[in-house]
């Protein structure tokens, strides 16, 4: 590229509490009903006071800690002033200089991303735009706690931006401070985007309404072939503020871009500052649990996992909980077995990839593993397994496994139960499997022939075939060993069967 783009985000999260930040009011997202949670301290009323929600508070230094910020001893909120119509006060009560959290980092593709800082304010109301000339007003937003997070300008491309984006939603619901559910506008992003030919910054434009990943990508990729034309054609990129039409896939002016003196910040008079001792932060630390890349290099290291099975896990933090339960239970099974050295060492990992096999393929077919949840799933960890042992021992060929996974599925069954109760049992009596073999050799000459000529794929058709003509329950092992016996008898004498 001729230019070098440097993006900055901010990032807008509400938080996961039960009351709104200054107020008792109900903080829920999935109220249908306008203006119904609302009172007189979040609508701004004369003569009200607001109270700080120290749950809010701790949700913000705990996701500063996740994210390697420095957190302020001291701290304190202040009035960001100006008017629109979705803020009652007339003001919103945020925080300046003196935020809860700096200094911080987040590491996208190997590359530190620089957090600015993360401070706590209340959110707005929501304006609903009619097809006429007015506009109407949902205050039940307006007071909800808001956690701001700000990144220097170390970004270097859309796709970049978008990653961070989402590393940061995985990193959210992993610590419980928030769904980060976008399209319920919980999670919002604005990009900043300036382009130059070196070192020095280009003019800074932001990009509002970004409600989506994609929008994320979308909007920069736009935003930045819009500035190096503007730029080729010697024109000048001005300071503003740009809306992302979704339906059209581009930005549109809205207006030049505040400066902090516009806002007239100054202390809020009605709320105390906040001083915070070691004891408290640390007392947060302990409750920070594994972390989306702490977990990927457990998982590589401990399972010896693809990266793609791995980062099906990371993603949906249930999944991979219900994952390592299964594992404890087949950890236990191992233990077991070592003592009476019928196991190696190393089985443990050969059962976890049957384990996240299955779990990622087969049962992926039957339910959407992005919102897996355990306490509506069927199928408990002690019986998934046990299923995986039966795999793992030879005693269920693939294609009954996939039968009885399915029954597992539909009825949270015994696997054991389920194959006795349907006849699965395995076929091992090898005086039955050599009739049922000799028979397929003797029917199938084509593929004996491309046998002998060295052509190994035949093989795995003959093994198919038999396992067909016993509706898969027939010993892979024993049937791979017949076949392999009487086809090499067959290069000296005929085969017929009996």
């Amino acid at each position: 590229m001729k230019y070098r783009p440097t993006i900055g985000l901010e990032i807008h999260i509400e938080l996961k509490t039960r009351s709104k930040m200054f107020c008792s009011c109900k903080n829920d997202p999935n109220e249908k009903r306008a203006n119904f949670n609302i009172c007189p301290v979040c609508l701004g009323h004369p003569g009200t006071l607001p109270v700080i929600n120290k749950e809010a508070v701790r949700k913000t230094i705990k996701t500063g800690l996740a994210l390697n910020c420095k957190i302020s001893k001291e701290s304190k909120f202040d009035r960001k002033n100006y008017f629109y119509p979705d803020l009652p006060k007339g003001y919103q009560i945020s925080q300046y200089d003196k935020p809860l959290c700096k200094e911080g980092f987040l590491k996208i593709d190997d590359k530190k991303i620089r957090i600015t800082r993360i401070h706590l304010e209340e959110d707005t109301g929501k304006l609903l735009h009619s097809e006429g000339n007015y506009s109407l007003v949902d205050f039940n937003r307006a007071g909800i706690p808001l956690m701001e997070l700000v990144t220097e300008p170390d970004l270097t491309s859309p796709q970049q931006a978008r990653k961070f984006a989402q590393e940061l939603r995985l990193i959210l619901r992993y610590l419980g401070v928030s769904d980060a559910d976008m399209e319920k506008g919980q999670m919002r992003v604005e990009a900043n985007v300036s382009l130059s030919k070196d070192k020095k910054l280009g003019t800074k434009v932001e990009i509002k309404n970004l409600n989506s990943f994609r929008s994320v990508e979308k909007a920069l990729e736009y935003e930045i072939e819009r500035q190096a034309a503007l730029l080729d054609s010697g024109g000048e990129i001005i300071q503003e503020t740009r809306g992302w039409d979704e339906k059209k896939e581009r930005t549109v002016s809205q207006r030049e871009k505040e400066q902090a003196h516009d806002y007239r910040y100054f202390p809020e008079p009605d709320l105390p500052t906040l001083y915070f001792d070691k004891e408290f932060i640390e007392e947060i630390r302990a409750e920070i649990p594994e972390l989306p890349q702490e977990k990927r290099e457990r998982f590589a290291k401990e399972y010896k996992l693809g990266e793609k099975t791995i980062e099906i896990f990371v993603q949906n933090k249930d999944l991979s909980e219900y994952f390592e339960k299964v594992m404890s239970e087949l950890r236990n099974w191992i233990k077991e077995e070592e003592q009476k050295k019928s196991v190696g060492e190393n089985e443990y990992r050969k059962l976890a990839k049957v384990a996240s096999n299955y779990i990622t393929s087969d049962l992926q077919g039957l339910i959407n593993l992005s919102s897996f949840k355990e306490d509506k799933f069927q199928i408990t960890p002690e019986n998934f397994a046990e299923f995986v042992k039966l795999i793992y021992k030879g005693e269920i060929s693939s294609k009954i496994a996939k039968t009885v996974l399915q029954e597992m599925f539909k009825t949270g069954a015994d696997p054991s139960n389920i194959i006795e109760d349907k006849g699965l049992t395995q076929l091992t009596d090898e005086r039955e499997l050599e009739r049922i073999v000799k028979e397929v050799i003797s029917n199938n000459p084509e593929p004996v022939e491309d046998y002998k000529k060295g052509k190994e794929a035949a093989l795995q058709f003959l093994i198919g075939q038999v396992m067909s003509a016993t509706r898969g329950r027939a010993n892979p092992g024993i049937v791979n060993k017949l076949l392999r016996k009487f086809l090499q008898e067959g290069q000296t004498k005929k085969i017929t069967a009996p």
